[in-house]
């Protein structure tokens, strides 16, 4: 089978697309022929070096395979499946279970998937699993989101940004999205109420009182963000820099002791099966509909990530790996 393979870290160039063995089930998973994926942030990340990267794979990438989200149909389980069978139409967020989205076929533990309805095509239901559940978890987790709060997302224009963006209308909150101008027409199309161009404008520095800030890019200080939180308002760092994310762990808690004001990361629940229901149903309601920038096939997957890494992708960046008639 083709996949997308990484040997050690580095820029999207050391990707390369290559003919491996195709995997066989073990007893607690299922082979999923894989119809799409998605990138996120995340791939590119671990394809650096992150930290967090490093701490299992001190040297090079623990999983060869790269990609985490992943839409497709099962054709063959392991003998202690319960749940799927041949020809279940599935999605799910392979973060903690290997990887291994980008390639044709992918082996994958039971619970790490639940079936796809005909509602939805593979390649938006590829769009939902990593990036649209962090941005409902990072919206709802700490407090509940109530109609008419303000809220602040900056990165609004990437694909959790744009998840976060209709999730936060869908709560009846009034929305500011933060992104380079090339991407505040959609943002606007997509609900946003007001819209920032960080290259002319510095959020933190408007005068404005957020009750959520929601930070999918982190490049600055959280200490700039309490600037513009309402006196007990929440500041959750979902994606950034690692200066960024060890200070909002370190230093987010000491803040939060010492004001009303709150700010942290908050847990991200990989496999929370009751989200992603959630989000199939504003997807069916369409009051959640994702915002594809391109549709690139395998070999694509390093210009694609290059593309993503600059913030140059408007949404997702879907990789379409098989298609199924029942979608056409």
């Amino acid at each position: 089978m083709k996949a997308i393979v990484c040997d050690r870290y580095g820029p999207p160039d050391v990707l390369q697309l290559e003919e491996v063995e195709r995997p066989v089930p073990r007893d607690n998973q299922v082979l999923v022929k894989v119809h799409a994926s998605s990138l996120n942030a995340s791939d590119f990340e671990i394809l650096g070096g992150a930290f967090s990267a490093r701490i299992v794979g001190p040297f090079r990438p623990r999983n060869r395979i790269p990609g985490t989200d992943v839409a497709g149909r099962v054709v063959a389980v392991g003998r202690n499946i319960k749940r799927l069978k041949e020809g279940d139409a599935v999605f799910g967020d392979l973060f903690t279970c290997g990887h291994g989205a980008f390639a044709e076929y992918v082996a994958v533990p039971e619970n790490a998937l639940m079936r796809k309805p005909d509602s939805i095509s593979f390649e938006d239901a590829a769009t939902l699993p990593q990036a649209a559940k962090i941005a409902l978890q990072g919206l709802r987790g700490k407090r509940p989101l109530k109609k008419g709060q303000k809220v602040l997302i900056n990165g609004a224009g990437g694909g959790m940004g744009t998840f976060a963006v209709q999730i936060a209308k869908y709560y009846g909150a009034e929305v500011t999205g933060v992104d380079s101008m090339r991407k505040l027409n959609m943002l606007r199309a997509i609900g946003a109420d007001h819209v920032i161009d960080y290259t002319q404008e510095d959020c933190t520095r408007s005068g404005e009182r957020y009750d959520l800030i929601l930070d999918t890019v982190a490049r600055r200080s959280i200490f700039n963000y309490r600037r513009v939180m309402a006196p007990d308002g929440l500041y959750v760092l979902v994606g950034g820099s690692r200066y960024a994310i060890f200070q909002a762990i370190l230093l987010g808690p000491l803040v939060s002791i010492a004001s009303k004001k709150k700010m942290g990361i908050n847990p991200w629940n990989v496999n929370d099966e009751e989200d992603l229901r959630f989000l199939l149903e504003l997807n069916e309601k369409e009051k959640l509909l994702p915002v594809i920038d391109r549709r690139s096939s395998l070999s694509e997957v390093p210009e694609a990530l290059r593309d993503l890494s600059k913030g140059l992708v408007k949404g997702k960046v879907v990789i379409t790996v098989e298609r199924d008639e029942c979608t056409l």
